[in-house]
């Protein structure tokens, strides 16, 4: 059976009292709207369509075109969100999943179930149900004595003994598609005047069909976005998620309450993570590391055997056994091959800083190439810009760097060369030399 899946994304979310459209809310790191993008993608294999309405150009900017968008105008309820898919999906696949942008715990797992129950057999409906305490307003699933469902009352709608049921109607569905379309026809105007999706459940049983349902494992799931509350609820289940996956992978946390790892990252084996470590975007860390505490990384890879106290790394490339911190800061382009060392308060912007180099504390590298084994003194600043444009400094391999030495580029420090604390270095140093002062000069030939 082919499959196609429509995401409903329409809602205005006036709950969440933000200008931004609720399905644009972040949670680790990115739109909610991601996570029901891909874990439809990843069940069906095919393009979700996506219906839009409120903010609908910055959802389509947000999202760009990993999804096909059909606009909801004027928005009269879910079924007629759903309604507005027919024109792209009709004759494209025999059934459709149907799920819901601000849903962002539901998994592909749980997913791929409630497709396999759809493709097992010829009804037209099959949906998800989850029992909780919490009903969280959800419809009551409503059941006879053989335990079929006769259909769903809304939280509004039901009695008293309705109320106390604990099987709950998270509103997600596969439906067939050649029963669908005509069906979605047929829902009455409810007395709100929107069309519901619910009603589908009635209307097949009355046409003598069998609702099939999924009885999901984890209410947790479900958690539909409609305040900040839930935001911070849901970003705070899916980060423990995520840091129980890495620890059952074999990567330790101190206090995985106080890590935070987004979606993206990766973490080989017996990595540390102590408390106050930020990971974000497309960062790989590697095998053995120790990072943290109160350290942040972002998009930026880091080789094996690396050990990282209270720093910023973003966009950065590190080999392995780099040591830095504390209170350093890569920026982009920063690149730092093996062993390199950096002591506290270095920052280093669009270098790199080659093998077995190191650098002392409160010093600034931009623009810079440094060589093998190449010592950088305290205070060393490369002077990279002049007010208008942007110059290099290279320094050669074994060369040191005396404390507070001022680079002015663009300059070049030869293999072997030496400067004396408090040089202002305006032209190139010989390899092999002595250059101290202010502007640098040569005093002597330093023998191998």
């Amino acid at each position: 059976m082919k499959f196609s899946a429509v995401i409903l994304a329409a809602g205005q979310g006036t709950r969440m009292k933000s200008s931004l459209p609720k399905v644009l809310h972040h949670i680790m790191g990115k739109p909610m709207a991601c996570y029901a993008l891909e874990t439809t993608q990843a069940v069906t294999g095919t393009r979700p369509v996506m219906v839009i309405g409120h903010g609908a150009d910055r959802v389509r900017q947000a999202l760009g075109d990993r999804v096909d968008y059909v606009l909801q105008e004027p928005q009269l309820g879910t079924g007629h969100a759903l309604s507005q898919a027919e024109e792209l999906l009709a004759g494209q696949g025999d059934l459709v999943l149907v799920t819901y942008a601000d849903m962002p715990l539901l998994t592909s797992a749980t997913l791929g179930k409630l497709a396999e129950m759809a493709d097992s057999h010829s009804d037209p409906v099959s949906m998800l149900t989850v029992s909780a305490a919490e009903p969280r307003g959800f419809g009551r699933i409503l059941r006879d004595m053989d335990g079929r469902i006769l259909g769903i009352v809304e939280e509004a709608q039901a009695t008293p003994e309705q109320l106390q049921i604990h099987e709950l109607n998270p509103g997600v569905y596969c439906f067939r598609a050649e029963w669908l379309w005509p069906a979605l026809k047929r829902i009455s105007l409810s007395p709100r005047g929107e069309y519901y999706l619910t009603d589908l459940v009635g209307m097949a049983v009355q046409e003598g069909y069998t609702i099939r349902s999924v009885s999901m494992e984890d209410p947790d799931e479900v958690i539909g976005i409609n305040t900040r509350v839930h935001l911070a609820q849901a970003e705070a289940l899916l980060r423990m998620r995520i840091n129980t996956q890495w620890m059952l992978a074999g990567v330790s946390m101190i206090d995985p309450t106080q890590v935070y790892i987004e979606p993206e990252v990766s973490l080989g084996p017996d990595t540390i993570l102590w408390p106050g470590t930020y990971l974000h975007g497309n960062t790989q860390i590697g095998a053995g590391c120790v990072i943290g505490p109160n350290t942040i990384i972002r998009n930026t890879r880091v080789g094996d055997h690396c050990k990282l106290l209270e720093s910023v790394m973003e966009y950065a490339v590190l080999e392995d056994h780099v040591d830095m911190g504390p209170f350093c800061h890569l920026r982009k382009g920063a690149y730092l091959c093996k062993g390199v060392h950096m002591g506290n308060f270095g920052e280093v912007k669009n270098s790199t800083l080659g093998p077995g180099s190191k650098m002392g504390h409160f010093s600034y590298l931009g623009d810079t190439t440094l060589g093998p084994d190449v010592n950088i003194g305290a205070g060393t600043i490369s002077c990279n810009y002049d007010g208008e444009h942007k110059f290099h400094t290279d320094i050669g391999e074994g060369a040191f760097i005396g404390s507070d030495t001022m680079l002015v580029a663009p300059v070049k420090i030869g293999a072997g060369a030496k400067t004396g604390a408090g040089a202002v270095a305006t032209r190139d140093i010989p390899a092999n030399s002595l250059a101290v002062g202010v502007p640098a000069r040569v005093i002597k030939e330093i023998k191998k």
